[in-house]
């Protein structure tokens, strides 16, 4: 006899295919920095549209998706990272408060890159020195910043036994219990 847990919908069509298609634009043009330009640069641009959509997404899409249920002040970040540490954070059916802060630390990280590349496309910046290494730099620090939302979505995934990976092309995440923050 199986056992079939419950999932609920928590992530639409929208907002994976926004998740995924940033994170192969973002991979394509830092892979690309320096050796394939134009690819480089179209992969930037795409960066920029998609920003674009997931902050009108952020304002009108489904209830976990929208910024006002996950954006979280640091303060609430941080006690969350607190009550990982000592493994008693509770669940949450949508982005918990240091993920949600990641989101928004990741979204501006990843338009201010995008700004400062297309700058260097424009007669007034191109060659400017402190707009080419904020790009570099830029890049490097949204590189490390995805390092630690992996590891966040790897420990939350570990404490909470559930494969947030997963929910993130199904859409499905395990249906609340009495004690998750829906």
């Amino acid at each position: 006899m199986t056992h079939e847990t419950a999932t609920i919908k928590v992530w639409d069509l929208w907002t994976r295919l926004f998740h995924w298609s940033l994170v192969t634009a973002f991979a394509t043009a830092w892979l690309t920095s320096g050796v394939w330009q134009t690819v480089h640069e179209w992969a930037g641009y795409s960066v920029a549209a998609l920003i674009a959509w997931r902050l009108l997404w952020g304002l009108v899409g489904p209830h976990h998706v929208r910024f006002r249920h996950f954006i979280a002040s640091p303060g609430a970040a941080l006690g969350h990272l607190k009550a990982m540490a000592r493994r008693r954070e509770p669940r949450y059916l949508g982005h918990n408060p240091a993920g949600g802060l990641m989101i928004a630390v990741l979204l501006a990280g990843l338009a201010a890159q995008a700004l400062t590349g297309w700058l260097q496309t424009t007669d007034a910046f191109w060659g400017v020195a402190w707009v080419q290494e904020t790009h570099q730099f830029l890049g490097n620090a949204l590189l490390a910043l995805v390092g630690l939302h992996v590891a966040g979505v790897i420990a939350s995934s570990w404490q909470h036994r559930e494969n947030l990976a997963r929910s993130m092309v199904t859409g499905h995440k395990r249906a609340p219990g009495p004690d998750d923050i829906a």
